[in-house]
């Protein structure tokens, strides 16, 4: 049906057209169109072929292509040939009657250049599409039309001075025929084409569509039921799907899933019941609200999209409004899936955070780093995890080290190498207790914990010595190698830490850092964007 709507009457058309061009007194060639025939000609000779086809890939190619099609629309008004029938597109979709506004020609570069094309696949969003044989086969109709017409162009070149006897100039009506034919083939393939396009991203659209379809039916179903649990988990499912597809920006993963919210929404839940207090439940507030934040912002969009479906390119890469809402629901669904779905993750994420926190009250220098995101911060912060974990070995602070230095454990315990950094930082604690002055109101224990993290958060080693208290000058010596030589050994498995698994390390610093300063890390969304 859609070939014959794009082929009715075109043969009655063509004849009806020839008949009024040739019986006009068409005997000659008007000033006006010799010097549109002459263009034309011109034009064609500075068309850049390709493996004998034009060449429009190419930003030269395209525009001689451009100019060549302009002379091709101008000696046909000049020669007032009547225009193929257009009115087809009246069925086209709001953006492709912005480029084809009316029954015009608008000979487009871009359309001239899928007839060379014919046989090459249309990719979109990752899934293949052909033309059909019908379009294959206006294609290479309007190659022969466009073949035939640089034929007459290129003979009108080689007679420039016409002879009195055989003359081989073409005339106005092989003029004519040309261009009749070739406006027809070009809206034959014009209508077949543009209407695959369109049905092409129709289908391309579905992927948000659908997701459309699903928030709009979380709208108007209760909260808690079995109907919107289904309806909540099958609109995760579509947006992991369209983050696969549309978010090239990051890793586009489309494993996150609807228990990531659901946990979210069990620590919020837990948080606002005091299950969990203090700085733990600041740390695991934060990253709870980021995952429901981050699913409310792409729920906003859809519901907002659903109004204007048209203008979603077909290509979902290309809205920048949905892919920066992916972004964020990536960003935020990822890092809950490691630390707030596995709660004994989250535990000792929370209470790495309290710790660190308690580290910023005796030095405000931490504190300040933390505000500013200094570049030293994320060399400090590997440090004063290893301390955490030294300090207190059998404790939950475990978790975190197993993840990101898995293997240097073994059956859940350090093996020998952690062994013998937790014998170092054992012996040096002792050596140091025996030796501490603390002033009024510190004991020992405290006084040294206090030096090794003042040298780990990069303070001088004065500054850590005198944390230690009045020292006599031999004391004081050998406490300022004992704080060395551990410094030493720290750094060395510092830098293990971040290099191990550093894309996993760097998440969990920003994470750290997000806790820390009590702040979200997630793009506000103010104005909307397809």
């Amino acid at each position: 049906s859609s070939k014959r709507r794009c082929t009715g009457h075109h043969a009655h058309i063509f004849a009806t057209m020839l008949r009024r061009f040739c019986g006009n007194n068409w005997g000659t060639f008007s000033q006006a169109e010799l010097a549109a025939v002459q263009e034309l000609a011109t034009n064609h000779e500075q068309l850049l072929l390709d493996g004998g086809f034009a060449d429009v890939r190419s930003e030269s190619g395209y525009s001689a292509c451009a100019v060549y099609l302009a002379s091709i629309d101008k000696l046909a008004r000049t020669s007032c040939l009547e225009v193929a029938p257009r009115g087809f597109r009246a069925a086209f979709t709001a953006n492709y009657r912005a480029l084809f506004p009316d029954n015009a020609r608008h000979y487009r570069v871009d359309v001239f250049e899928a007839s060379v094309d014919q046989h090459s696949a249309i990719w979109v969003n990752g899934d293949k599409f052909e033309l059909s044989p019908d379009a294959i086969g206006y294609a290479e109709g309007l190659q022969q039309s466009w073949s035939d017409l640089g034929s007459l162009a290129e003979r009108w070149r080689a007679t420039r001075t016409p002879v009195a006897q055989g003359d081989t100039r073409p005339t106005r009506v092989d003029f004519a025929t040309c261009l009749v034919a070739l406006d027809m083939a070009w809206a034959q393939f014009e209508c077949k084409y543009i209407s695959e396009l369109i049905a092409i991203e129709e289908q391309a659209r579905q992927f948000i569509v659908k997701a459309v379809n699903y928030e709009s039916q979380l709208r108007f179903v209760p909260k808690g039921s079995s109907d919107f649990q289904e309806s909540e988990r099958s609109l995760v499912a579509c947006i992991a799907h369209l983050n696969s597809v549309a978010n090239f920006k990051r890793k586009g993963r489309d494993d996150l899933s609807c228990n990531i919210l659901e946990s979210a929404r069990d620590v919020m839940h837990r948080c606002a019941t005091g299950q969990i207090r203090g700085a733990a439940r600041d740390a695991a507030q934060i990253l709870a609200s980021d995952v429901v934040a981050a699913f409310d912002a792409m729920r906003s969009y859809l519901a907002e999209v659903s109004t204007c479906i048209e203008r979603v390119d077909p290509h979902l890469c290309n809205n920048v409004g949905l892919v920066a809402r992916l972004v964020d629901w990536e960003e935020s669904w990822e890092v809950a899936g490691r630390y707030v779905r596995d709660a004994k993750l989250l535990e000792a994420l929370c209470l790495l955070v309290a710790k660190i926190q308690s580290i910023q009250v005796a030095l405000p220098e931490l504190a300040t780093m933390c505000e500013e995101c200094d570049v030293e911060l994320f060399m400090v912060l590997p440090r004063l995890t290893l301390l955490c974990f030294l300090k207190d070995p059998s404790g939950k602070q475990g978790e975190l080290l197993k993840l990101f230095l898995p293997h240097r454990f073994q059956q859940g315990m350090p093996n020998a190498e952690l062994q013998v950094l937790l014998g170092d930082f054992r012996s040096t604690i002792a050596a140091l207790d025996g030796r501490v002055v603390p002033a009024s109101g510190i004991d020992a224990d405290s006084a040294t914990w206090q030096a090794l993290v003042t040298r780990a958060v990069g303070g001088s080693q004065q500054a850590a010595l005198n944390v230690l208290g009045a020292l006599e000058a031999k004391q004081r010596e050998y406490a300022s190698q004992l704080l060395e030589v551990f410094s030493l050994k720290l750094e060395g498995w510092s830098l293990e830490l971040q290099r191990h698994c550093p894309e996993d390390w760097n998440q969990c610093s920003a994470v750290l850092v997000q806790c820390l300063t009590g702040t979200s890390k997630r793009q506000l969304f103010s104005k909307f964007q397809v």
